[in-house]
């Protein structure tokens, strides 16, 4: 049996309503375990490092060809070279070394993720729709003026777009915790990383299209 289907209002710029969509079961209703949220996550912020640390062993250290002093009789321990890891200067042991921290998760684990972070948000009403947020012109404050409008001010806001939008993308950026992105770009982190959500009829459209394919 599919999960039910839910609906949800979509707004203006304004916040009036100007009617509701219905909301896939699969997407919104999800009874996954939370663990694949996580999952996600750290498989996310894993591939955001670039893994390109890295320290001298005594090897490559420079210097440290002659022998500090004689073998005996100076009343000192033993040493073979300056660039041992105990000398000031000398080589690190067991240093971090350039290394690949990317998880890749399975293409069902990512989806099911996405579909259980949507649900949850929902479930919070961190959720929104609006019919449409194109902009004539690249205007923060026009941007600004639509989230305040919205009741999002001060809040983290993720704006999903159908497609790249150059106008509210620029519009967005200099707001301090207001992402963009693109639909088809979207994933179970950027869903965890923002409060609220903010669709274009057009992208919930959109992704509820690519989950029936």
């Amino acid at each position: 049996m599919s999960p039910e289907s839910k609906t949800i209002e979509i707004k203006d710029k304004n916040n009036a309503v100007k009617g509701t969509m219905s909301l896939s079961g699969a997407l919104f209703n999800s009874d996954a375990s939370e663990s694949v949220v996580h999952s996600a996550v750290v498989g996310a912020l894993a591939n955001q490092r670039q893994g390109t640390h890295a320290t001298k062993t005594r090897g490559m250290v420079n210097g440290g060809g002659k022998k500090p002093w004689k073998q005996k009789h100076t009343g000192r321990a033993r040493h073979g070279s300056t660039r041992s890891p105990i000398w000031r200067g000398g080589g690190t042991v067991f240093g971090p070394q350039p290394r690949d921290y990317s998880i890749r998760l399975p293409k069902n684990i990512r989806k099911a993720a996405l579909s259980k972070a949507l649900t949850m948000k929902l479930a919070d009403g961190e959720i929104m729709v609006i019919d449409s947020i194109a902009l004539q012109e690249p205007k923060t404050s026009e941007m600004a003026k639509i989230l305040g409008k919205l009741g999002l001010s001060g809040r983290k806001v993720l704006i999903i777009l159908h497609e790249h939008d150059k106008n509210t993308l620029l519009s967005a950026r200099n707001i301090p915790g207001v992402g963009v992105v693109r639909v088809n770009d979207l994933n179970a982190y950027d869903v965890a990383a923002y409060n609220n959500l903010v669709f274009t009829g057009d992208a919930m459209k959109k992704l509820q299209g690519n989950e029936e394919v």
